[in-house]
């Protein structure tokens, strides 16, 4: 009767076991299929054009004779959004993760944490449209702009968006951190802000540069918001209130008009491709960060 059950026991954890390695190598075998049907309908483009035109040129212009397909405005407009939308983003969640772990009380962490976390559940039109009605009239009569559509507005948008993934996840790593590091910065003499600034952070470096990477990727991948915000203009950026348009705007702005495996086709796959390392990158930032500042922080233990 107990080796019956301990065999079916066995049996049970060996299903689950190949369940659960079923679905890891699904997920591992998408990612792949999407990668390379990527690189397969992206690199036909430079067959025909030179990847130092479509890297290095300046102007856009998939419907001119001869076409022009140079993506350093666009390069620059997604690069530009993303630096901006983190800078503004970082200090807000990161701050706002500590406030909830370190100072607020239990009543007030219920009451805030569900309304920053309920920030991620808008939709991103809905934030588009915020910024399209709201901010840019403002920020044209403000500042005396052309247009309210524009640089500051796109990042401002996409920091509104970040700062949830930020906050979260550098809240997890801000909890992690052993209760006894506290404790004995506080025995110490030290302050709570002196506590949280100087044991606190630092030693949860590596999951706040996780959710930097992170929120960094969803500004650079984001699409509907920057396609409604950003003013949409293929130009060089000279200041936060120029406006821009990102990689993704025009994907998604001009997939439905370019002709199936064209030129123009494959070279929205060629800036899905560049999205793509973009955020392979960040990733394995993050990983290099967060193993390097782990085997930091055990040497110094």
């Amino acid at each position: 009767m107990g080796s019956s059950s301990s065999l079916s026991a066995l049996h049970r954890e060996k299903a689950a076991h190949w369940l659960l390695a079923g679905v890891a190598c699904t997920a591992l075998c998408v990612l792949c299929a999407i990668m390379i049907f990527l690189f397969a309908e992206g690199l036909p483009l430079f067959f025909e054009y030179s990847p130092v035109q479509f890297f290095g040129g300046k102007f856009w212009y998939p419907t001119s004779e001869p076409p022009e397909f140079g993506i350093l405005a666009l390069l620059a407009g997604s690069v530009s959004v993303m630096l901006l939308a983190t800078a503004i983003a970082a200090p807000l969640g990161v701050l706002t993760a500590a406030y909830l772990t370190e100072i607020a009380r239990p009543a007030v962490r219920r009451v805030v944490k569900p309304f920053v976390e309920l920030l991620a559940a808008l939709p991103s039109v809905v934030i588009g449209f915020f910024g399209m009605v709201v901010v840019a009239p403002w920020m044209q009569e403000t500042f005396g702009l052309n247009t309210g559509l524009n640089l500051l507005n796109a990042a401002l948008m996409l920091a509104f968006m970040s700062v949830p993934t930020i906050c979260s996840i550098a809240e997890d790593a801000l909890f992690a951190v052993p209760r006894s590091l506290r404790e004995a910065s506080l025995a110490l003499g030290a302050t709570r802000w002196e506590t949280t600034f100087r044991v606190v952070l630092p030693a949860a470096l590596s999951g706040i540069g996780t959710a930097l990477m992170l929120g960094m990727s969803r500004a650079i991948g984001e699409t509907m918001v920057v396609l409604m915000v950003a003013g949409g203009a293929a130009m060089l950026p000279g200041s936060i209130f120029d406006p821009v348009r990102p990689m993704p705007a025009s994907i998604a702005a001009e997939m439905a008009e370019a002709p199936f495996r064209g030129e123009h086709y494959h070279a929205l796959f060629a800036i899905g491709l560049v999205l793509f390392l973009f955020t392979l990158c960040f990733n394995l930032a993050a990983s290099f960060i967060a193993e390097r500042y782990k085997q930091t922080g055990s040497s110094a233990l």
